[in-house]
């Protein structure tokens, strides 16, 4: 006997022996018993497929949605996205504004507690903007990725580029982190968390900083294929 299923049904196929032990059934009384049980398995299976994935997003001010309405927020407005790509995603934001890593690793066990099958990393800002020392900053992030992969979470690490004002020396140690991590943790990459949008007055409200509604657009739509691609293919 074979179960196969498709457009919500489960469809049972028999091979010569599978017919001769249902007409033993058949025989025996017992043909009821076997079909609901065969009913309960195609039930189980529709039911986790359904089963929606649980995406939890990890990190400060830019996926909190700072200065926006709860609409305009990249939390929504990714969940949306996905949705119309047709994924069946639960996005729980889990990010705070004002984070550094130190923050985020103080707190990563509360986020834990949603059971996610992945998660978008993005912290690694607020760091820079107080002048963190990079190897802390880098610690930090190192050991967050560790308790996700412990625990069978994929992750999407989202990176960060110092201020220029911090100066080469700085910027540099610092911008080489998610690259670095990327590679010894193997885990996906998503270079710039604000790639098409740093540095673009129209996109950004008036800090200079955060993105404005139609910057989370552009955000939303250049990181959608990776999320996608994270959702789809788990290490």
């Amino acid at each position: 006997m074979k179960l196969a299923s498709g457009q919500g049904r489960t469809v049972i196929k028999f091979t010569s022996k599978g017919l001769v032990y249902l007409n033993r059934l058949v025989r025996l009384g017992l043909l009821a018993l076997f079909a609901g049980s065969i009913a309960s398995l195609g039930v189980s299976a529709n039911a986790a497929e359904d089963d929606p994935q649980t995406l939890v997003l990890f990190g400060d001010s830019l996926m909190a949605g700072y200065g926006l309405s709860h609409e305009e927020g990249f939390a929504p407005r990714l969940k949306a996205a996905l949705k119309d790509a047709g994924h069946n995603v639960r996005v729980v934001n889990s990010s705070v504004s004002g984070d550094t890593t130190a923050a985020g690793l103080a707190r990563l066990d509360w986020a834990l507690v949603e059971k996610p099958d992945a998660v978008l990393l993005e912290l690694g800002a607020n760091d820079a903007l107080r002048g963190v020392e990079p190897s802390q900053t880098r610690d930090n992030l190192a050991q967050i990725i560790e308790k996700l992969r412990s625990m069978d979470v994929d992750v999407l690490l989202a990176g960060m580029v110092a201020p220029p004002n911090m100066g080469t020396t700085y910027g540099d140690e610092f911008n080489s982190i998610y690259a670095d991590l990327s590679g010894r943790y193997q885990i996906e990459l998503y270079p710039f968390f604000l790639d098409g949008v740093a540095a673009a007055p129209e996109l950004n409200q008036e800090d200079g900083m955060h993105p404005n509604a139609e910057g989370v657009g552009v955000i939303v739509e250049r990181i959608l294929p990776n999320v996608i691609e994270l959702l789809q293919n788990p290490s």
